[in-house]
């Protein structure tokens, strides 16, 4: 009976694992666009999707990387069967407006989505000078390199195709270039650096042991029948893993956008080809063009210009008798998609007071359902029709409207009609961290585990505003409140209409004072400054709050972190855990949270450590540094300090600043300035 029992428990192993197999093996996607499908792509770097849907590997900045890979790994080669892959893409390399760029980038099959040790330049984010031609690398990369010099004296135009296999030596190349249909022999040149979307197609044949790449201009409708590198390998003796598919890109001293517009992919079969005309559009500040008008079509296209304008010209007229004209400022078409009223009317029963999901400072937040889709979103309705809620809007669209982060907010769109002001955001089903600790429901008490992986997403998320998007973003009000959490209890950090932008490296500058009273750290308060090291207080106010269940200010000048310190100096730093949390927390990892909030609120800010250093603190990798000894602090100095602030801010300066985000209430903030 037991042999049966065995026998059987085998075969349903086999039967799973060939499942998995099959599964792996007939691994297909198509994506006409990205919007919409960030959860199946894992993208580091400068890599964004654009609200247009296009994705960005790289933008105009030097030495930056940039890559996404489909989340899904599959098996290539079994031991019975080589398997073969084919896919099609659109690219995009576009230069700045002088001079040629660089770097390229690479169609990628690698064991990894990540390369830590990678260099940008000529190693186009996946190699280094060590590693370079390393077998154990396991990575077929298929180059559209703009700049020659790798092992050379210099950099010189590049404009190649290459198959390179472990490293970025190419194993064979040719310029870039195609076959015009019924001519094999007659090929055309073809501008990497054109500015113009391209297609390209890669396919391994598994029988043959061959790879072969073709190319053609965007408007070429139908696939060259003769590819233009054609290179003999047995990749099982290459790639020994399961891997991953994707792309990666780099710049240096010379940089270019890098754009993929569409991709599909196959395993044991042909890529599904992609409709063009579904593909989304350069953004059309960025695009060049290499089509030389001749004075035949210049003279035409004037002609036409003129008449065009006549007739806008006679539209404006009678669209200002209509109803008031309205200017697009940048931020508009910075993020285009812009909602109707009415839609959104209807989403939200009218703006029903019984949809109405949270109240804030400049309106009220409520849920909706779009008619056309049926989906579910949270229209912020700011209603105060003065400079200052002018302000918050333009701010938080102009920021968030750009960012793409899995632990951020996602701003779907906005609509601006007279003094109705409205921005729509992700549904957000549990609501702000701050009601799941101080006004659960039905008894609900928020675990540990969830709370020490909400405090990791927010440190991610504040790392990618500081120090990985294109910009620093300085967000100026992080808080329970403005932290939401999703249906998978994972964090979103909210609420960016205090958000500041500057560009990498730039110095802050003088400020109103905003904020909430208890994350406002003490320099802003005196000197009005507003910087990362700013945000990284706020974070260490939200990282106490989060273990002891209290807020940062409290009853009597009751400060949070001073009582904290005071028990940590004591040896009973344990004692200010959250109550109801009981006994159900991992020793460690309160201890690390407690003092690592310590180290974030320090009221000197450059003893604060950076969001870097943070989630390397909170991964383990780094130990937290002693904070035994602050130097100038003393808690009653603090203390006397911190009370003088407190008195020193007079009624009027105090309002109700209420999370304008998707969740239950906040409490007093300090609003002035903004």
């Amino acid at each position: 009976m037991a042999l049966v029992r065995t026998f059987t428990f085998l075969l349903f192993l086999s039967h799973v694992s060939s499942q998995s197999q099959s599964q792996s093996q007939n691994l297909r996607f198509t994506f006409e666009g990205f919007n919409g499908r960030e959860s199946n792509l894992t993208s580091n770097g400068a890599t964004i999707i654009k609200p247009s849907g296009v994705l960005r590997l790289t933008n105009l900045s030097q030495n930056i990387i940039g890559q996404s890979f489909y989340n899904k790994k599959f098996q290539m080669f079994t031991e019975n069967s080589n398997s073969s892959f084919s896919t099609h893409f659109v690219f995009a390399i576009v230069t700045p407006t002088s001079g040629r760029g660089g770097y390229g980038l690479a169609f990628t099959i690698s064991p990894n989505t990540s390369f830590p040790e990678a260099e940008s330049e000529h190693y186009l984010g996946l190699f280094n000078k060590n590693n370079d031609g390393k077998g154990e690398n396991q990575i077929l990369a298929v180059e559209f390199d703009t700049v020659n010099g790798h092992n050379e004296n210099a950099d010189s135009n590049g404009n190649h195709v290459g198959i390179n296999i472990n490293g970025m030596t190419s194993n064979t190349s040719k310029p870039a270039g195609y076959y015009k249909e019924g001519s094999k022999d007659n090929e055309e040149d073809l501008d990497l650096e054109s500015g113009d979307p391209i297609q390209a197609w890669i396919d391994y044949d598994g029988k043959m042991k061959r790879i072969t790449v073709t190319i053609s201009p965007f408007w070429v409708k139908k696939r060259p029948s003769k590819p233009l590198l054609t290179y003999n390998v047995d990749l099982a003796n290459v790639l020994h893993h399961d891997f991953f598919v994707g792309f990666s890109s780099s710049t240096g001293k010379k940089s270019s956008n890098h754009y993929v517009l569409g991709w599909s992919f196959a395993i044991n079969g042909e890529a599904p080809p992609l409709n063009l005309s579904n593909l989304p559009s350069l953004p059309k500040q960025e695009k060049s063009s290499s089509f030389q008008l001749s004075t035949k079509v210049l003279i035409a296209s004037l002609a036409a210009v003129i008449a065009a304008l006549v007739v806008v010209l006679v539209v404006i007229t009678l669209y200002k008798r209509i109803m008031p004209f309205e200017r697009l400022e940048d931020w508009e078409l910075d993020c285009p998609h812009r909602f109707r009223y009415k839609d959104l009317y209807l989403a939200t029963k009218g703006f029903k007071d019984t949809e109405v999901i949270g109240v804030g400072g400049f309106g009220a937040v409520y849920r909706g359902v779009l008619p056309s889709s049926g989906c579910e979103v949270a229209v912020k309705k700011i209603t105060r029709s003065c400079q200052e809620g002018m302000k918050e809007f333009a701010a938080e669209i102009e920021s968030l409207g750009r960012l793409r982060h899995k632990n951020l907010v996602h701003l779907q769109g906005w609509c601006k009609k007279k003094n109705n002001l409205l921005i729509v955001y992700d549904y957000i089903p549990f609501g702000s961290l701050d009601s799941l600790i101080f006004h659960p429901k039905n008894d609900f008490v928020l675990g540990w585990p969830q709370r020490f992986n909400i405090l990791k997403g927010v440190a991610s998320g504040l790392l990618y505003l500081h120090e990985e998007w294109e910009q620093v973003v300085i967000h100026r009000d992080v808080k329970s409140n403005n932290v939401l959490i999703d249906a998978e209890m994972n964090p979103r950090l909210g609420d960016f209409g205090l958000a500041r932008l500057q560009g990498h490296g730039e110095m802050s500058h003088t400020t109103g004072v905003v904020g909430t009273i208890g994350y406002i750290a003490p320099e802003l308060a005196r000197f009005g400054k507003a910087s990362t090291s700013t945000d990284v207080f706020a974070y260490g106010a939200l990282l106490l709050e989060v273990a002891t269940g209290r807020r940062p200010i409290g009853a009597g000048h009751f400060v949070l972190v001073d009582w904290v310190m005071e028990c940590y100096r004591l040896n009973q730093l344990l004692n200010v855990v959250d109550p109801n949390l009981g006994s159900g927390f991992v020793v460690e990892e309160m201890e690390l949270v407690l003092k690592l909030g310590l180290l974030c609120s320090h009221y000197k800010p450059e003893a604060r450590p950076s969001m870097r250093q943070v989630i390397r603190y909170l991964n383990g990798e780094e130990e937290t540094p002693a904070i035994d000894h602050w130097g100038l602090f003393d808690s009653d100095r603090v203390n006397h300090i911190n009370s003088r602030f407190m008195d020193g801010i007079s009624s009027d300066k105090i309002n109700s600043y209420r999370s304008s985000s998707l969740g239950a209430l906040s409490y007093t903030s300090l609003d002035a300035g903004r």
